[in-house]
């Protein structure tokens, strides 16, 4: 087993790893507000971004892209 990743790890690995789903998904921040307003979520394009350039945000808002990216799962291990 490798060493325990600190929280600040996880948290940079979190927002790297929605930001690369976005890219390879070629959704933009306006369209991912769009979806996420379809799962119950009030984003906007401009607090979408912080939250990702920030790297901070609530699980919620991580399950939310998940779902509005239409990703039927994802393994921790690429996180």
């Amino acid at each position: 087993m490798g060493r325990a990743k600190t929280e600040a790890e996880i948290v940079d690995r979190a927002a790297r790893f929605l930001k690369a789903e976005l890219k390879r998904a070629d959704v933009t921040y306006d369209e991912l507000a769009r979806r996420l307003k379809e799962h119950g979520l009030s984003e906007t394009r401009d607090s979408s971004a912080a939250k990702l350039k920030r790297g901070t945000f609530a699980a919620t808002f991580f399950l939310g892209c998940i779902a509005a990216l239409e990703m039927e799962g994802i393994r921790l291990a690429d996180i």
